[in-house]
């Protein structure tokens, strides 16, 4: 524990916020998107066709929904009129079903105009700045009325402003480096609301090390990823999955094998290495954010395969996740060619938690980080390749990141709280038949 005198702990210690007078600001829409976990059709792994244990996953049919999902995702947008989608690099098109990048300094002031097109109400909750009552995005008796609930849950069609301070202590710890690693996400029904896919990243960057769009200076390349069983069972949009993507029989809700097969075990909402290449330089500076949300069997544990990276100062090659955790690693990649990258719990493997990196020639010569999507900063690199949308996935909708679905629907939030509800009983049901089974 730190003693009388510790220069960084006197220094943050009840510190007073003290703003530069930078403002970011940030449009993103929740949307209803169709999106394809596996848009190659194959196991792109192996290169082969999908095994059997595999096609418990991800095969559709009679009573099978497949690898295509209508979800409520984070997208960004260029401004307030949210018609036009924020520009995507090509280069980090592996990011997947994850939310806009939000970047902030120290010293700044985030605000994130937020639009929801969804059926279901759905917020914003940050992890790690400094927010008020009503910049909190999560509902709960908390002895507030009025403005102060107005961000708890955005109704369809509705919007709302979120301001979020970056304080010192939203930044940077004495043993961190120059950039640290928040997460954002729905907080309405929590487990709904990010099973429904409505999680994104945060960086924030220490005083006077960043980019003019917020991103670290001593950085070549960042990469995201979110580790996460996607319980597709719990989502909002189950019934609208099974009538729309599934065939006849239908299945009962309970049945243990259709439950199963609506779990993804994804990565960026990739499943057995359908995520498009992360592609790096050697020997350039590139900084890892990791993190994982989900259930008691999100138990990660992140492992490349040809290099390391150091975490929190350990060299390591594996780093452990919990649900809700973050981790960075910095890596400085010395060995080309194409690499596994993947999950090391043995049932996370089997069920397609893997992906692939690859190291190329070339030297850190100048960043190829680029500004949030969604922000108002500019991109550090003009080199970079820029697309208009992410590419769209196979056997996706012809639209947006991953596909714009249906306009939005006017269904009540309270539907989503029903099947909710509903599907919480059929668990129940499920486990007093196991129990009974096994003391038969």
């Amino acid at each position: 524990m730190p003693g009388p005198g510790d220069t960084y702990w006197d220094a943050v210690a009840g510190a007073a916020f003290h703003p530069t007078g930078q403002v970011r600001t940030y449009y993103v829409g929740a949307d209803e998107v169709v999106w394809n976990y596996a848009p190659d059709g194959r196991d792109d792994i192996t290169g082969q066709a999908f095994d059997p244990i595999a096609k418990t996953y991800v095969q559709s049919g009679p009573g099978r929904i497949g690898t295509s999902y209508l979800k409520c995702l984070y997208r960004g947008y260029t401004d307030a009129n949210f018609t036009n989608l924020a520009p995507r690099p090509a280069q980090d098109a592996y990011e997947g079903f994850l939310g806009p990048v939000i970047r902030a300094e120290v010293g700044d002031t985030i605000k994130v105009v937020f639009r929801n097109a969804c059926k279901i109400g759905d917020s914003m909750h940050p992890h790690g700045v400094f927010y008020t009552k009503a910049n909190e995005g999560t509902p709960y008796a908390d002895n507030t009325s009025g403005v102060d609930k107005f961000d708890d849950a955005v109704p369809t069609g509705g919007t709302h402003t979120y301001t979020w301070l970056v304080p010192d202590r939203a930044g940077p710890g004495p043993h961190d480096g120059s950039s640290v690693m928040w997460m954002y996400h729905s907080h309405t029904n929590e487990v709904v609301d990010t099973y429904a896919g409505l999680t994104g990243p945060m960086v924030i960057t220490a005083r006077g090390k960043a980019r003019p769009d917020g991103s670290p200076v001593d950085v070549d390349r960042e990469i995201f990823t979110l580790f996460t069983i996607t319980n597709e069972n719990w989502s909002p949009y189950l019934q609208d999955n099974l009538r729309r993507f599934a065939q006849p029989p239908y299945p009962s809700q309970d049945d243990s094998n259709f439950t199963r097969s609506n779990l993804r075990h994804a990565i960026n909402g990739y499943v057995f290495g359908n995520e498009p290449m992360i592609t790096l330089k050697k020997d350039e500076h590139v900084r890892w954010y990791l993190m994982s949300m989900g259930g008691e069997q999100d138990i990660h544990t992140p492992h490349w395969h040809g290099n390391d990276a150091v975490v929190s100062g350990m060299r390591m090659d594996t780093v452990p996740l919990l649900p809700g955790t973050m981790a960075v690693a910095d890596m400085v990649p010395d060995n080309l060619g194409i690499w596994l990258f993947h999950c090391h719990v043995n049932e996370h493997i089997t069920a397609g938690m893997l992906t692939r990196y690859q190291v190329v020639s070339g030297t850190g010569t100048g960043s190829s980080a680029s500004a949030g999507t969604g922000g108002t900063a500019t991109t550090a690199s003009a080199s970079a390749s820029w697309a208009t949308t992410m590419p769209v996935p196979k056997g996706a909708v012809a639209a947006g990141e991953g596909g714009i679905a249906d306009p939005p629907s006017a269904v009540p939030a309270a539907s989503a709280v029903a099947a909710f509800v509903v599907m919480v009983a059929g668990r129940r049901i499920v486990r007093r038949r196991r129990r009974r089974g096994a003391m038969g």
